[in-house]
């Protein structure tokens, strides 16, 4: 293990730029990758563009950009649409967006390509709510996304010059629009790609079984949080957080209850709706997609980054759910070394300091993603994919399963053992063990080492062994892997913990540790990466909700307690020579807001007086062990 640490990676008090949490996909321009001259020439002039407003069943008029092959021909239709904008207005050629459809192979081959404010949002007609309701209902009628997304093809089709073929694709908020309009889909879309789609807010974006990601929420509020007072093509105002220091920024707006006091001033109605909601209750149920993800009569190909720091959830659980609510559905998932819709805007060939061999975007936007609506689009070419492309990381290999999670996985338990030990060989049934640690709220664990990290994908494969000397970090490594050891699927932390108070979080890091002897990387080969601690995934729990998400509970001081917290799914090989290594902790800042560590029935209204220091223990003893489940692929 590497055991000399930079005196930087030690320093507690972590300044991290406020860049690092503003810079979601709040951003017009996130998902257009660079492009040539040539590429925006051939847009002008290949393309018309025209705006009209579409009538949905309810009267409401949606806004919609309507660019067109101007060579006569009957082209397919590719939807988009999002709460982003479809900026540039206008249809002066100067008025074109500098980028068309996924990709500009697509763009190239043409389709006639559509982009749609949605309802509330900038140009077009109605209310916004965010993660719109599946059962809503609007002026008497129950209209929603699928709705919504059902009147604008049945109006397409009647106005443009189309082969009667639609396809819909966008990524994040708009990869959630694509996933709710392939429900009761329309009879003439045929393919459909949700790209980093949200799925469930009390899992992505702003929670993570609960706990609370701030950084997060406030990149968000400036976009959604503020109602718009008419139509607009303009953005509302950035958030001014008035400082360019994100880690002091979120120490000052401990505890969460100043942030009205200080920032907001009542004004942003979703971080109220979000303070008087802090369980997972209707409110938040009701905006989860999941279940209805039925009566999917279209190709599906769902997209996601293995190091997606925003929706890793939604597109590994929306494909599961497809797939079990429509078994005759052509479904597709496939699965990158990606950040946040990385495979659009980067070459996907490295992120921070960990190399993945090749350019994985070029693979995925040429062999999948355009074969993928060309076929099903235009009847041309093959588009046989398999059920899951996974990229493996570690070996840096795409793979393809016919099913995922794989069938031919070996589920084994990596125990705690004394001594930092992590095995798979259980303790004695005698053996008796405890780890403990103090969680001081006024000091939390920082969640990256860099102050001047602009976003947040890079702590996904940071180097984790800055905090290993801190003492309210536990760690258990194994011993050096005597051949390769392939992990797949999901990862289930089974932990036995208790405190001397009543509240408590636990985030639980999986970690690579690389050899000393580990070669540069090509994209840094004057920086040394042997000793590296990877981390592979990485989650967080609010103890609170252990038991249940929508009924939390205190625990009970000094009583063991179980805890099973699922981390999401990878495909990762620890190779020879490497060491698996389990980091355990209860703060994660700014990541996540500080618990109190007193158990309050709302943390967003927590006083000053209930953050207290707090001492927590996780148990290695062999009648109640700690344990990492994971599956091991078996070697073909």
């Amino acid at each position: 293990m590497k055991t000399t640490l930079n005196l930087s990676k030690l320093i507690l008090t972590v300044i991290v730029s406020l860049s690092l949490f503003a810079s979601c996909d709040r951003d017009k321009e996130a998902y257009s990758p660079q492009r040539s001259e040539s590429d925006s020439l051939f847009i002008v002039n290949n393309y018309d563009k025209t705006e009209v407003y579409i009538p949905m069943r309810d009267g409401t008029q949606l806004f919609t950009s309507i660019y067109t092959p101007n060579d006569g021909q009957a082209y397919p239709i590719i939807l988009f649409r999002t709460p982003y904008s479809v900026a540039p207005y206008g249809t002066d050629k100067s008025q074109y967006r500098k980028d068309l459809g996924p990709n500009m192979s697509l763009t190239k081959d043409k389709y006639i390509f559509v982009y749609q404010d949605v309802r509330g949002k900038f140009m077009s007609e109605g209310d916004f709510v965010n993660m719109t309701p599946h059962e809503g209902i609007v002026n008497g009628r129950n209209v929603n996304e699928s709705t919504d997304t059902f009147d604008t093809i049945d109006w397409l089709l009647s106005h443009t010059q189309n082969n009667g073929n639609v396809g819909q694709w966008g990524i994040s908020y708009p990869g959630f629009y694509t996933a709710a309009g392939m429900i009761d889909s329309h009879p003439a879309l045929k393919a459909v790609s949700p790209q980093a789609p949200i799925a469930d807010w009390f899992f992505d974006d702003f929670h993570h079984h609960g706990a609370f990601f701030p950084s997060h929420s406030f990149a968000f509020l400036s976009s959604f949080g503020v109602e718009r007072d008419s139509l607009t093509t303009e953005w509302a105002p950035d958030f001014n957080f008035g400082t360019e220091d994100g880690y002091e920024f979120y120490k000052n707006m401990t505890p969460l209850s100043k942030a009205n006091e200080l920032y907001l001033h009542d004004s942003i109605p979703f971080w109220n709706e979000m303070v008087a909601h802090p369980n997972y209750d209707e409110y938040w149920q009701s905006k989860n997609i999941l279940p209805h993800l039925k009566n999917v009569n279209c190709a599906v190909l769902t997209v996601g980054g293995w190091y997606d720091a925003e929706d890793l959830y939604g597109p590994l659980h929306i494909y599961a759910e497809v797939e079990k609510n429509n078994p005759k559905t052509t479904n597709t998932i496939i699965m990158g070394p990606w950040s946040h819709g990385g495979w659009r805007r980067t070459a996907g060939d490295f992120l921070g300091d960990v190399h993945f061999g090749e350019k994985t975007s070029t693979f995925f936007n040429n062999e999948v993603l355009t074969p993928f609506f060309t076929y099903h689009l235009k009847g041309e070419g093959e588009a046989d994919l398999s059920e899951a492309i996974m990229f493996e990381t570690g070996r840096n290999q795409w793979r393809k399963f016919e099913e995922w999670p794989p069938k031919n996985l070996d589920y084994r338990k990596l125990y705690f053992k004394k001594k930092n030990e992590l095995s798979f060989t259980p303790p004695q049934a005698n053996e008796f063990g405890v780890d403990m640690f103090v969680s001081d709220p006024a000091n939390p664990v920082p969640f990256t080492q860099y102050p001047n990290l602009k976003i947040p994908k890079e702590y996904m494969v940071e180097d984790q062994g800055f905090v290993i000397l801190r003492d309210d970090v536990l760690y258990y490594v194994t011993a050096q892997l005597e051949e390769d050891l392939t992990v797949a699927g999901p990862i289930i932390a089974n932990l036995v913990v208790k405190t001397n108070q009543s509240a408590a979080d636990w985030i639980v890091k999986i970690i690579d540790v690389y050899p000393n002897d580990h070669a540069p990387y090509p994209h840094q080969p004057e920086k040394m990466i042997g000793g590296y601690h990877q981390m592979v995934r990485s989650e967080a729990l609010r103890g609170r909700f252990r038991n249940s998400y929508k009924k939390p509970e205190p625990f009970t001081p000094k009583q063991d307690e179980k805890i099973e917290l699922e981390l999401q799914d990878v495909l990762h090989t620890f190779k020879k020579g490497h060491r698996i290594m389990v980091q355990i902790q209860s703060t994660w800042f700014p990541l996540i807001d500080i618990n109190p560590q007193t158990y309050v029935d709302n943390i967003f209204e927590a006083s000053a007086e209930d953050f207290v220091v707090a001492k927590h223990a996780v148990s290695r003893s062999g009648s109640n062990p700690s344990y990492i489940k994971i599956g091991v692929l078996s070697k073909e």
